[in-house]
């Protein structure tokens, strides 16, 4: 039996990356995955590669369940729907990831704010934290019901440090506040919210720019201090397990720093450090 055996989770935003990550490792420690995104057999957004299908099968290919969702998270009325049809199926939640984000629809570079386009705005507070506030907004009240329940969100943080592009900081930065906000509203129901900060991942998009795979990236300098998805797994479902977890709660914590903590390992058996910005001055 898993630690979060009887659990009901979702993971919003599961169809590649950080997301389907944190799906197959909350499915292989016991946890009834509901998983969401845009992306479905046949019609991936911008053709990237993962689907909410292909997560699916790798949360059962490891034993667990999963339930896919196709929901749109920039419209309201079908995450009110997904969370009904959670509340109708198990009565209860858990576990809610919050990984909705669309902000790498458009390059993310370190240009100056007046260079970049206003589209940047949209695709990271609208497709990202806006649609991570909504999924909150209808998911609270069925946690609130049970006196219960994590909130997590996965965002980028190290120490207060500026992360180069204008749009992305204030995104990351909006996120946070609101993970320390909704602590404060929410400890006292019991349900703790706090944010996870991943490292540099081995996402399918990053295994794609830099033309390898998951079994060639050691041949690429550049990746050598990477993660996988898996390592921000294993930090969530720590969290979700761990019956003091809203002492954690309305704050950054980075996926290294709770490997040690927990002792647990990203998929190739190290345990990655705390990733750091560059410092631009030492560069």
């Amino acid at each position: 039996m898993g630690p979060l055996e009887g659990k009901i989770a979702l993971v919003a935003g599961a169809s590649r990356g950080a997301g389907r990550g944190i799906a197959v490792e909350l499915g292989k420690a016991g946890a009834t995955v509901y998983i969401t995104g845009r992306s479905v057999r046949g019609k991936s957004t911008q053709d990237w590669p993962g689907t909410l299908d292909e997560t699916l099968s790798q949360i059962e290919s490891c034993g667990g369940t999963g339930v896919a969702v196709r929901c749109d998270h920039t419209r309201d009325a079908e995450v009110e729907a997904l969370i009904a049809r959670i509340h109708d199926e198990q009565g209860r939640l858990d576990i809610l990831v919050n990984n909705v984000w669309a902000g790498n629809e458009l390059p993310i570079e370190g240009e100056p704010f007046w260079t970049l386009p206003l589209r940047h705005w949209d695709n990271m507070f609208t497709a990202g934290v806006r649609a991570q506030l909504v999924t909150n907004r209808f998911a609270v009240p069925l946690m609130r019901e049970q006196k219960s329940g994590v909130i997590l969100h996965t965002t980028f943080w190290d120490d207060n440090k500026y992360i180069g592009h204008f749009y992305y900081d204030l995104a990351k930065n909006a996120l946070n506040r609101m993970a320390y906000g909704l602590s404060i509203e929410l400890k006292k129901d019991g349900i703790a919210v706090l944010a996870v900060s991943p490292g540099w991942m081995r996402t399918e998009l990053v295994l794609q720019h830099f033309g390898t795979d998951e079994n060639r990236w050691r041949e690429v300098e550049a990746l050598k201090q990477t993660e996988s998805p898996h390592y921000v797994g294993c930090a969530v479902c720590a969290l979700a397990a761990d019956p003091d977890v809203i002492r954690k709660g309305g704050r950054v914590w980075p996926v290294g720093q709770l490997a040690k903590e927990y002792g647990f390992t990203d998929i190739d058996g190290r345990q990655v450090p705390v990733f750091h910005v560059p410092d631009p001055e030492q560069e």
